[in-house]
């Protein structure tokens, strides 16, 4: 008889590759030569726990794989397969012609990258090329968090922890159906949410979703009016004064402007705006004031907005006035949607920023790279380079010419997908580096390069509590796969750059990159993957210096701040609201979520077959009194319609949903059901600060239809 213990063969350590909870994952060899997967009762952020998705990810590792590089001269032309070497030279001849016009090149990348990819691809786009045209879909997911951390607070990264969610006692949820997207994190607060419990959970959403079933006061208001709610209760604080006075005053500043624009929000005018009874904005003030340790979390709801950053200002704002913040159980905690979001932030992997937290803008900056890259003098461009949308704006104009692809899938994600369909017809070369085929995206690339994915390569990845894991390979990558630093690293050699692509490992491209944080605010100068194998994940700042005394798991516990002059910063601002309203011709505002078993686009979640079970085809959330309205049954075909275009799903009525509002996944793109792009309806207005699309909010119009015709191929 074979023993659990003789029937494991070896043990990998690693991290789901899903969602920014960065659960601890163990790939366990078996004798009979397959792996399984089980949670990593070690890993301090999730301590064993794992969701449907870690749990059957290795399902999806083997199937529709990219085996080979395929190419064809345009698109409609079928793929040929050839050769790397003849991948290599298309792409490095092409760039050469373009070496006079470097911001003529782009490359749109991805939360799904290690640190070592992201950094490989700094170092090659940014530094080597000259342009500054590095983008990725942390975009469209984290950069109003990122706007919002660095202006209040003086830098991005999230001050908080997960053991912070074992001590708060009021939780105050915004903008996320934690219970579904991040669910490890909300089985913590269930833990401990009992009846009795001093725990106290708020949850603020126009969906009543399975996170707010849980809340002692569900908040449903209006999409667009976090701010007015916001500054609301602050107002409500401020009358009955509870605020931090000391805080305040040797601690932040710009606290008598904020408190000059909370007079204007009274509750009375707070609550007709947001669509709530006063009784309920005056209870969530009150649950505000009398708890001593206030955690507020959010995601895409706050984020995906023309307001991003105003509104998540705004909710760091209440932080301020109350001293919630730097303390065990307090303060503004961004629930990152992606595994390795916050390393790429940390590698420079947006268009404005260099490794270490660094700014293009700043020459002291750029000189400090360009001296640790061996570059001369000027060769990083000073200006932000194009953000995601600008790159489709960029090639509708013809001033973008190669446009590379990273690890995403932009032709289910972006906003204003007929418009983004279009300006990738017109793009003269696209490469799409993937790990799966076929993808929407694939259907618009010149270039196909196969890339390894999780399991097969080697890199670190950091969780939204700066928590950084080694994710060790533990299966061959198929066919002709490669990680993607190393075709990075292969194209910068080819141009000319053999010194500064000289790795031979992922552990020295780490090695190169931690040594370049060193002294700034994400230090990880102090680790390395050999420590990272011996000692296991460990939270940034983590100095080189660093003694072996254990350093505080939060940040700004002094209560200084990377501001010049140290001080947090109140931001007041008024609510602008929606950027498109419904309106008589598009009477209804549309929201877009997520499902607990998929992933963004379904690349890898769609080829499983217990979560394509659990989710089996796109949906519309309507209210009762709507559907009445159009004559609708439950299941019923609904046309949706936008200034943009249109989309199918089957009516789900609910009274889950706030009346004038519908809700549809957005995970459904041409590939997985017909006519269901959820972004096909989307606008791609952005908030001024961060960039980031309104992708949560736009106006649409409704109407019974018969099912949709299936579509002849677009290309």
């Amino acid at each position: 008889m074979v023993t659990a213990m003789e029937s494991e063969k070896a043990v990998i350590k690693t991290l789901c590759p899903y969602c920014g909870v960065g659960c601890g994952l163990e790939a366990v060899s078996t004798a009979s030569g397959d792996w399984k997967m089980r949670g990593d009762r070690e890993h301090p952020s999730s301590l064993g726990m794992v969701c449907v998705k870690g749990a059957t990810v290795l399902e999806a590792v083997g199937r529709d794989r990219l085996l080979y590089p395929l190419f064809r001269e345009s698109l409609g032309q079928p793929f040929r397969r050839i050769s790397w070497d003849q991948a290599f030279e298309e792409m490095v001849s092409r760039l050469r012609r373009l070496k006079d016009n470097p911001h003529s090149i782009a490359m749109y990348g991805s939360g799904q990258l290690l640190t070592e990819d992201y950094y490989v691809a700094q170092k090659l786009i940014k530094g080597c090329l000259g342009t500054n045209n590095f983008d990725t879909n942390s975009r469209l997911c984290m950069s109003s968090a990122v706007s919002a951390y660095t202006q209040s607070l003086g830098s991005d990264g999230p001050p908080c922890c997960y053991e912070d969610l074992d001590l708060c006692n009021l939780a105050f949820l915004v903008g996320t159906n934690t219970a579904e997207c991040h669910p490890i994190l909300f089985n913590r607060l269930k833990k401990r949410h009992k009846p009795g419990s001093p725990l106290k959970m708020v949850v603020v959403d126009p969906r009543r979703t399975q996170t707010a079933e849980a809340a002692d006061l569900h908040l449903k208001i209006r999409p667009g009016t976090d701010i007015d709610l916001f500054n609301g209760i602050a107002h409500l604080l401020l009358k009955w004064g509870s605020m931090a006075t000391d805080f305040i005053e040797g601690c932040t500043q710009g606290f008598a402007e904020y408190a000059a624009l909370l007079a204007d929000y009274e509750p009375q005018i707070v609550a007709q705006r947001c669509g709530i009874a006063t009784e309920d904005l005056i209870e969530a003030a009150k649950l505000w004031q009398g708890s001593q340790r206030v955690l507020s979390l959010w995601s895409m709801g706050l984020n995906q907005s023309s307001e991003g950053t105003a509104k998540i200002t705004s909710l760091i704002n209440l932080h301020l006035l109350t001293g919630q913040i730097g303390r065990p159980g307090t303060g503004p905690f961004s629930l990152t949607g992606q595994p390795n979001a916050m390393g790429g932030r940390e590698a420079g992997g947006l268009s404005h920023l260099l490794p270490g937290y660094r700014l293009v803008s700043q020459p002291q900056h750029r000189a400090e790279v360009e001296q640790a890259w061996g570059l001369p003098s000027g060769s990083l461009s000073p200006c932000p380079g194009l953000r995601a949308t600008e790159m489709i704006a960029a090639l509708e104009t013809g001033s973008l010419q190669f446009f590379w692809i990273v690890a995403t899938n932009p032709l289910v994600s972006f906003p204003d997908l007929e418009r983004v369909k279009k300006a990738l017809k017109k793009s003269p070369f696209t490469v799409y580096q993937e790990a799966y085929y076929p993808t929407e995206t694939a259907e618009y690339a010149h270039l196909l390069l196969p890339a390894c994915q999780w399991s097969e390569k080697t890199g670190v990845m950091t969780n939204s509590e700066r928590r950084v894991t080694l994710c060790q390979a533990f299966r061959d990558p198929p066919g002709e796969a490669r990680p993607d630093w190393e075709i990075f690293a292969e194209v910068g050699r080819r141009l000319g750059f053999e010194a500064q692509f000289s790795f031979q490992t992922a552990a020295e491209v780490y090695a190169e990159f931690a040594a370049l944080t060193a002294n700034r605010l994400c230090d990880h100068s102090g680790l390395s993957h050999a420590l990272l194998a011996e000692q296991g994940p460990q939270q940034w700042p983590y100095p080189k210096e660093r003694t072996s005394a254990p350093k505080s798991t939060r940040l700004y516990t002094d209560w200084r701040f990377p501001t010049p002059n140290g001080r947090a910063r109140f931001i007041p601002h008024p609510s602008r609201g929606l950027a498109e309203p419904p309106n008589p011709q598009f009477p209804y505002v549309l929201t877009t979520g997520r499902l607990y078993g998929h992933w963004h686009t379904q690349t890898r979640t769609g080829r499983i077959e217990k979560i394509k079970h659990m989710h089996p085809q796109p949906f519309m959330e309507i209210h009762p009194r709507d559907a009445e309205k159009l004559g609708l049954q439950d299941g019923d075909w609904v046309q949706v319609r936008s200034a943009r275009g249109r989309a199918y799903f089957p009516a789900k009525i609910t009274a889950n949903i706030a009346p004038g509002t519908v809700f549809v996944p957005m995970h459904w793109g041409s590939l997985w059901a017909e006519q269901a792009e959820c972004n096909a309806l989307t606008h791609d207005i952005s908030c001024p600060d961060s960039g980031q699309p309104e992708l949560k909010a736009c106006a649409v119009a409704l109407e019974k239809a018969d099912p949709p015709l299936k579509q002849s191929p677009q290309l």
